[in-house]
């Protein structure tokens, strides 16, 4: 009895530190970043609120946009005017100017804006369409702007029909010498935006989808290789390892999140063995191979044959490979009680918020030596922005919310 109080306390002191944490790093984007002149958000923001670059990057965009309205939504503390009309806000800025012709009828969405909306940057990937889709479609849900909606799913047939039909329209040309490659990235990010459409709609959206959230599983778990004992970043169409550096590439917090996406997957399908592979091969292999038992806390790349990876930040910690090993810990717990998985979040939840999290001036850093140093003090840059920390803030005190009222 005194075991599973002591427990039960530790899952309250945990909630009541993430809770607060939430409140701190959304206060700082709701300081910090929004644009009043031209709508959007800014993006590159030192360590103490300060703007340092006016570009506006479409990822980021969206990420907010999506943050927003899901805290708007889902918990009262955040039903506020000021967060819906900074989301909606956002919302008119990415549907007026991230989208750019591709040249072939379709449409792309800009990498990179200027401050009033004009296009720098246009990649030859899927991601800044993602981010469109995920934040049109979890928008109109608070607004309930059916077009929106709309348009969402529009963007994501889209993104379908690039990824398993006709690739051209991303414009990247066909060469000779390059290798054909499935990166995990890929169906993960669809599998993703398959969870995000389908929660809480009409039986007509979640059977639309159903075949496509299958596909991306089988291919996410074609991601295990090795005999079951690595998880490879980058194989071929067919599921084989790939020769070189790029086929031996880890990325262990891509891993763990393409864990607890897995999870929630198998949740829905009420699979149990998707459940267990889940664990095993994408939470805990590659937490095994990718923490760093001399200095603390998961490096960014490994190669599975032990050489040096040729990624120059190999080593480093990165803040989100530690915010998706926390919900995938968390998560794992939550659908089995098995202890040495809560032991496991304890231990990245130490490290973590003893690392990234700047208590001083708020939010985290981002960027950190192996030794666990801050190298890149900003707290928003191309790549970071309030996504990755509160997302998994969010999730995990949710998860916290029903492990502590299952308990009482």
């Amino acid at each position: 009895m005194l075991k599973r109080a002591m427990a039960i306390l530790k899952l309250e002191e945990y909630r009541q530190k993430i809770r607060t944490e939430l409140n701190n790093v959304m206060d700082f984007w709701l300081k910090y970043s929004h644009d009043t002149v031209y709508g959007g958000f800014f993006n590159c923001i030192g360590k103490n609120g300060k703007v340092y670059d006016e570009l506006k990057y479409v990822w980021l965009q969206g990420r907010q946009v999506w943050m927003y309205c899901r805290l708007y939504r889902t918990l009262e503390r955040f039903h506020r005017p000021e967060i819906l009309e900074a989301a909606k806000a956002g919302g008119t800025f990415l549907r007026k100017f991230a989208r750019v012709s591709s040249g072939s009828g379709q449409w792309k969405c800009a990498f990179c804006l200027t401050r009033d909306g004009q296009a720098v940057k246009v990649q030859r990937t899927i991601f800044s369409e993602c981010f469109y889709v995920m934040a049109l479609d979890e928008l109109s849900r608070v607004t309930r702007d059916e077009d929106m909606r709309k348009e969402a799913e529009q963007m994501m047939a889209q993104l379908i029909f690039w990824v398993r039909v006709d690739p051209k329209g991303l414009g990247r040309p066909e060469l000779a010498g390059d290798t054909p490659t499935s990166s995990m990235a890929v169906p993960m990010m669809l599998l993703c935006l398959v969870q995000q459409i389908t929660d809480s709609r009409e039986q007509d959206v979640v059977l639309k989808y159903m075949e496509l959230g299958s596909w991306c599983v089988q291919q996410i778990l074609q991601h295990i290789q090795r005999g079951g004992t690595a998880i490879l970043e980058n194989v071929s169409p067919e599921g084989t390892e790939l020769p070189g550096c790029q086929g031996r590439l880890q990325n262990p917090g891509h891993a763990l999140e393409a864990g607890w996406f897995l999870l929630e997957h198998a949740k829905q399908s009420g699979d149990q063995q998707l459940q267990a592979t889940a664990i095993h091969k994408f939470v805990e292999l590659p937490f095994k191979c990718g923490w760093d038992r001399e200095h603390g806390g998961l490096l960014y790349f490994l190669d599975v044959d032990g050489h040096c990876p040729t990624q120059l930040e190999w080593n480093m910690k990165l803040w989100w490979p530690h915010c998706e090993a926390l919900i995938a810990f968390l998560m794992a717990y939550s659908r089995t009680k098995t202890p040495h998985l809560l032991e496991t979040f304890s231990q990245v939840f130490e490290y973590t918020f003893s690392h990234f999290s700047d208590g001083h001036n708020g939010e985290w850093f981002g960027y950190l030596s192996q030794d666990g140093k801050v190298v890149l003090d900003f707290k928003g840059g191309p790549f970071k922005g309030p996504f990755h920390v509160p997302r998994c803030l969010y999730l995990c005190e949710g998860l916290l919310d029903d492990l502590l009222k299952n308990t009482a």
